[in-house]
């Protein structure tokens, strides 16, 4: 499993006016099951997306997509976890 963490650096009338996009491109992974869980910090300072992929790479490449990586709005960090246990729902995405 992969963590990306987005720290925004843009004001955030900025990342409003990209937010839409940014929406349809979790929408994407999510109908491709490598984005499983994704939502905004508090304070809104950036958001944070749970991702599962067989290489960190994969998910490096998948972020270059990004409407906020595309037009520098936010620094990325992608951090792997090897998963040692999880709630039972969450069984068929994790196997």
């Amino acid at each position: 499993m992969f963590i990306i963490d987005l720290n925004y650096i843009v004001p955030l009338e900025e990342i409003d006016n990209h937010m839409a996009a940014h929406v349809e491109y979790l929408e994407k992974y999510y109908k491709k099951n490598v984005f499983v869980v994704w939502g905004r910090k508090e304070p809104r300072t950036g958001g944070v997306i749970l991702a599962l992929a067989g290489a960190k790479a994969e998910i490096e490449k998948i972020i270059t997509e990004d409407p906020f990586y595309i037009h520098g709005l936010a620094e990325i960090k992608v951090t792997e976890s090897v998963i040692s246990k999880y709630h039972p729902d969450l069984k068929k995405l994790i196997d």
